[in-house]
């Protein structure tokens, strides 16, 4: 295990450095049962962060024996949403747009049916009746948005998208849809002014004092200390450190598309920072990223009873979700009622607790990919059982 060194010991905010330790061995043996390739964590409380540790290794080779640290690189995945919502509420507060508009005030191609009656709200929250993420659904002749944009080869890849259609009418289901987070990041372009991609790193990344986040690996330094979980990233950060990505990849026009549906990569530090932002009404470092009111608006429960999850094969669960983030808490939930949140696939989580004001980010490589409840839900119980 490696530990980086805080300003903070758990003692000083009311946290059993006894729960530290037992959070250690869980991680450890997860890594030991060849359920993690590796794990990385960061706990702040009331701002001040009192752990930032890592175990397990950096590559999924088996002869690579390089030890994942604090600061390796990761893929945030959808935790890239959260970050995108942000930037929503900022132009919201901004006065640039209302999250009730429809969408085809701002997309031409979404203003005829049945496309009209979606709203920024049904985006923000995955109720806009979009299809839902590939492998949600059991449907083996399912086609998803990227293959039309993909056989459009850009040319308008929002229009060429549309063709996918919709599942349901807005507003009557939840299903995950990470694609209406890629229509966010259009809006934010056309609104702000600036890629999508470009204003959050202005806006939330800098601000936020992210020194490890961003979208774009083009700084070699960066991608050297990138983790390793498959043949796919191994080849991806090679050519990279190899020179050997043509430029007719990166000017493709998928670079064109925002991607704020899942796009980013940091360290569990950086998403701290994050959070802990959130936390603290808008403010880091006596910095202002965003106001208190807009921060509650987003993080407050928008859907109704009648909102029902069947991704998964959820079983028709109602699905509590804010205007941006996650809000389950469950009878397995140690964590306060209001807490906000958002998964990563691959995995990786940031947890906010508002009432405990105890902040978590981790990352939790998963052997093969195959997912694991044990590295988030029971990660997320050892982690809030420390607290005094």
């Amino acid at each position: 295990m490696i530990s980086f060194k805080t300003e903070f010991t758990p003692e000083d905010v009311g946290y059993d450095e006894e729960r530290i330790v037992k959070l250690n061995h869980f991680f450890e043996d997860l890594t030991e049962r060849k359920i993690l390739l590796s794990a990385n964590y960061c706990l702040a409380r009331d701002g001040k962060v009192f752990a930032n540790n890592a175990v397990g290794k950096l590559s999924f080779r088996e002869e690579d024996t390089r030890e994942l640290r604090p600061d390796t690189i990761q893929r945030i995945a959808s935790i890239t949403k959260l970050i995108t919502a942000t930037a929503i509420w900022q132009l919201a507060e901004d006065g640039k747009l209302r999250v009730s508009q429809r969408v085809g005030e701002f997309i031409e191609e979404f203003d005829t049916k049945p496309f009209n009656e979606i709203t920024i709200a049904h985006l923000l929250s995955h109720t806009s009746g979009f299809q839902a993420d590939e492998g949600c659904f059991e449907n083996k002749y399912f086609v998803p948005p990227w293959a039309f944009i993909e056989h459009d080869k850009g040319m308008n890849w929002i229009a060429a998208s549309l063709r996918s259609g919709i599942r349901k009418k807005p507003g009557e289901e939840w299903a995950y849809c990470s694609f209406g987070y890629v229509i966010l990041g259009e809006i934010i372009t056309r609104v702000s002014g600036q890629f999508a991609n470009d204003y959050i790193t202005e806006h939330i990344i800098k601000p936020c004092g992210m020194k490890d986040s961003g979208f774009s690996y083009d700084n070699k330094e960066v991608v050297s200390r990138t983790n390793i979980p498959n043949e796919r990233s191994e080849k991806f950060i090679n050519d990279i450190l190899n020179g050997q990505q043509s430029t007719e990849e990166q000017d493709s026009f998928w670079s064109k598309i925002p991607g704020t549906g899942g796009g980013m990569y940091s360290t569990a530090y950086d998403l701290c920072r994050f959070g802990t932002m959130l936390l603290q009404g808008g403010y880091i470092d006596g910095t202002r990223v965003i106001g208190r009111k807009a921060i509650e608006k987003m993080s407050a429960l928008y859907t109704a009873p009648h909102i029902k999850d069947y991704c998964w094969n959820a079983g028709g669960l109602y699905r509590q979700y804010g205007l941006g983030p996650d809000m389950r808490c469950n009878e397995g939930s140690l964590y306060t009622q209001g807490t906000f949140f958002h998964e990563g696939a691959g995995g990786c989580c940031l947890i906010i607790d508002p009432t405990e004001k105890l902040v978590a980010a981790w990352f939790v490589p998963f052997v093969n990919g195959v997912w694991s409840g044990e590295a988030l839900y029971n990660a997320a119980a050892v982690m809030w059982s420390g607290l005094k």
